[in-house]
């Protein structure tokens, strides 16, 4: 995007991806069908040390422009849902677009080119030889999704033109959880449900899934990012007064068992799960059916408490092989917002999942990728 953009400027452009096809993350995104974009970007979806820094970038390159060339190439695409824009077909048409506007701005393209030394003055060596430019721009992503050949390039270069770097760390990625809570959820592994899952006053209402190692799904991704490995709280029961309803089913159904109860608002699994957890099964004899008459209002108000507010804390997360993003990144404070420039290094340019910029999972991050290429382009 950065490399159509400056070539559309007249600028001779060459474009070194070290990958043997271009455009390898687009091609995996959105479950290969590329979630390009999100309707609803705006700038307080971003996590950065500077909260304000996407603003410039993201206001003057915005959704619509980019849904322009989608429809000016004649992708079809469709909203999934929460403003999330996946192609209808293939993200490899999003690939041909890019590759095909490249090539009409006469830009230059070398793929399986490994670069072996960044010298100064923007002297580039390569595999494929030596080249030197008068700008340099760092597009090589961060840390997550090794397997595509991800890697500290960017950092790296930047510190050796001595830009700070903020901690990274695995973003948009599953959660893991050990002892009890492990016990609990590995036998539920596959099962999702409906959750609202927040830190502190962030939350996130979408689907949870329940893994071998903890838990996923889009939620818990999203609160990932926030919370790192610190206390989350899942509401299980989104909407509902739990307490209220396990009250009035106590009157209104006595002879009920809790398993079937509990059953009218979570997945069969997950419910039966929480049933044998109120009554545990002794080791050598079969465990009563419990029944909600023979549970005390109490016991109930605090099932009820946590089915709404399930205190737990992750022992970590997957890494960077499942985080959909690398959080952190090179310092905002040595760029400019406006061209993505090194504030101290003319010509050095970094853009997209290298900064410190890190949108909500959905297509937040392709747009930052667009509209920060596009900010850099217009300078480089």
């Amino acid at each position: 995007m950065c490399a159509l953009t400056a070539g559309k400027r007249g600028r001779r452009v060459l474009l070194l991806d070290h990958n043997t096809e271009a455009g390898a993350k687009i091609l995996i995104s959105g479950g290969g069908r590329c979630n390009f974009t999100n309707t609803g970007t705006v700038p307080e979806r971003f996590i950065s040390d500077n909260p304000h820094f996407a603003r410039s970038a993201l206001g003057r390159y915005k959704p619509r422009d980019f849904i322009a060339l989608i429809e000016q190439h004649h992708i079809p695409y469709h909203e999934k849902t929460l403003g999330q824009l996946f192609c209808d077909g293939s993200a490899r048409a999003v690939v041909r677009m890019l590759l095909n506007e490249c090539a009409g701005a006469g830009v230059d393209i070398k793929l399986n080119c490994r670069v072996s030394d960044v010298g100064a003055g923007y002297q580039i060596q390569t595999d494929h030889g030596a080249f030197a430019s008068e700008s340099l721009v760092l597009a090589t992503g961060g840390l997550s999704i090794p397997k595509l050949g991800a890697s500290a390039f960017a950092y790296d270069v930047a510190r050796q033109f001595g830009l700070r770097v903020t901690p990274v760390r695995p973003g948009l990625v599953p959660l893991c959880f050990d002892g009890e809570l492990l016990a609990l959820m590995r036998p539920l592994a596959g099962v999702s449900f409906e959750g609202e899952i927040s830190h502190g006053r962030t939350k996130f209402r979408e689907a949870c899934l329940f893994t071998h190692r903890g838990m996923s799904g889009p939620a818990v991704l999203q609160i990932s990012t926030y919370a790192a490995h610190s206390e989350i709280v899942v509401n299980l029961v989104p909407g509902q007064d739990a307490v209220a309803f396990l009250l009035d089913r106590k009157k209104t159904r006595p002879k009920a068992e809790l398993r079937t109860v509990l059953g009218e608002l979570l997945p069969q699994r997950l419910a039966g799960a929480l049933a044998d957890e109120i009554v545990p099964r002794a080791p050598d004899e079969v465990a009563p059916v419990p029944r909600l008459a023979d549970m005390t209002d109490r016991a109930l108000r605090a099932l009820g408490e946590k089915l709404s507010g399930w205190r737990v804390t992750p022992s970590g997360d997957e890494g960077y092989i499942k985080a959909e993003v690398t959080a952190g990144g090179i310092d905002t404070r040595d760029l400019s917002s406006r061209t993505m420039m090194a504030n101290d290094v003319p010509g050095l340019f970094v853009i997209g999942e290298a900064v410190d910029v890190t949108g909500w999972l959905g297509g937040y991050n392709f747009q930052w990728a667009w509209a920060s290429a596009v900010a850099a382009g217009e300078a480089a």
